[in-house]
């Protein structure tokens, strides 16, 4: 049975960590020991390092994802050097989460899996059969859901709730020629970060690295391996992919390159304050967007987490609040009272809000929600929530379709770059040192 690529994308790293088994009893290795490799730190991360079979785990998961994909693979030591990157990232996150008391509750966890398993059409029974084929572990599952949602809830925690788009930004767009452009581009990219505090040594040799980059394609090579080899972003293994763009959510000089481009050309280097990219332009189509959307009047009680209020101490006060709403408090007036969110002083009236709007786990149970019947505490990056459902429609937003389209696209830029930024900032930060090329 073919696992459906959600549950791949999970398992990056997973199928072929697995498959490097535990060390054996010492009567074993001896007569084994000349085919095994002895583990050794390839990377330190402040306190924490990365292993060297922790590494071959990843590399052998992405040419098994690249070679499904019908990608060759670069070479073996170029995807540990790329892959080894995306591991430190990937860990001063999860250090920075700990640190700020992010975890990630077991149920949580549970849903993920049973989510995996209706994905894939099985029970749960058989999504660990199936699993234990492959040669992966339900632990093993369940770490890399914990850190897929981790990092997930962190960037949320951390860029998400901080960014705004003003009606004036949207208006901006809207009175511009861009806005009457209903064009989609299907985009991938290649990435080569340069530190907040390189030195001209360094982008020297960094711009020369995606120039290298740049030779590769102009020489034929595919997109996709070229990414593999050289791109930094997280999307490098899945041939830098960024899916379908509209044009009102790029910047009007962006389009207007890509316009003079065909289906399958690259862009030249593109300097940004992220780093280098290189673009390919996969595809184009026009777009259309449909003018009935889903929305829900939605009232919400908000109880935060931080540094003062425990996981603990915020679960037990919502706790206490919902208690007394189920004894025959309003929820208006508990809103008022004890919500941590601007629409307290509106007993917690968000008014209509539309799918997309919110974080996917309030939104999910928004959703699952009955009209008027108060939910169990839901927890997402903000902290712990009540939720009540005042009622459902099918809005026709044809004359606010396109203003609510470009305010939806703006953020989602915004939050691209607010993110890219921060994890950089996050990974100059950091004390690392790289030992991949120790023997």
């Amino acid at each position: 049975m073919t696992m459906k690529k959600t549950l791949l994308a999970l398992l990056i790293a997973s199928v072929a960590q697995a498959s490097l088994a535990a060390p054996a009893p010492a009567s074993v290795q001896t007569a084994i020991a000349p085919v095994r490799e002895v583990d050794r730190i390839v990377a330190v991360v402040n306190k924490n390092v990365i292993t060297w079979q922790e590494l071959q785990g990843r590399v052998n998961e992405a040419i098994k994802q690249l070679e499904s994909q019908k990608v060759t693979p670069p070479a073996r030591d170029v995807l540990e050097r790329q892959l080894l990157e995306q591991m430190i990232t990937e860990e001063v996150q999860l250090q920075y989460a700990a640190s700020g008391g992010l975890r990630i509750e077991d149920a949580a966890i549970d849903q993920a899996v049973a989510n995996l398993a209706k994905q894939n059409k099985l029970s749960e029974a058989g999504l660990k059969a199936q699993l234990a084929k492959d040669g992966i572990s339900m632990d093993r599952l369940r770490g890399d859901i914990r850190r897929e949602l981790t990092i997930s809830r962190l960037r949320d925690s951390e860029v998400a709730s901080r960014v705004n788009v003003s009606d004036s930004e949207v208006e901006q767009v809207l009175k511009s020629a861009q806005s009457a452009n209903r064009t989609e581009y299907h985009l991938a990219s290649i990435l080569v970060s340069v530190p907040e505090r390189a030195d001209a040594k360094q982008i020297d040799a960094l711009s020369q690295k995606v120039h290298k980059a740049l030779a590769d394609l102009d020489a034929g090579q595919p997109f996709a391996k070229v990414s593999a080899s050289y791109s930094d972003a997280p999307n490098a293994i899945k041939g830098g992919d960024m899916g379908w763009r509209p044009a009102t959510s790029l910047p009007l000089e962006f389009v207007q390159m890509l316009e003079q481009l065909k289906p399958g050309a690259h862009t030249d280097v593109i300097r940004t304050q992220q780093g280098f990219f290189v673009f390919q332009l996969q595809d184009k189509r026009n777009g259309s967007a449909p003018m009935l959307v889903e929305q829900y009047h939605t009232r919400h009680i908000l109880i935060r987490t931080n540094e003062a209020v425990s996981e603990a101490d915020a679960k037990a006060r919502i706790d206490q609040i919902r208690d007394r709403i189920m004894r025959g408090a309003k929820f208006a007036d508990m809103a008022k009272l004890y919500s941590e969110d601007g629409s307290n002083a509106k007993g917690g009236d968000m008014g209509w809000v539309t799918l997309g709007d919110l974080v996917p786990d309030f939104e999910k149970a928004m959703v699952a929600l009955p009209i008027g019947q108060l939910s169990q505490p839901v927890r997402t990056s903000f902290g712990w929530h009540l939720i009540e459902v005042e009622g459902k429609r099918n809005q026709d937003v044809s004359s606010d379709h396109e203003k609510m389209a470009v305010k939806q696209q703006i953020r989602s830029r915004k939050m691209e770059q607010a993110y890219a930024d921060w994890v950089r900032q996050l990974r100059d930060s950091a004390f690392v040192e790289e030992h991949l090329d120790d023997k």
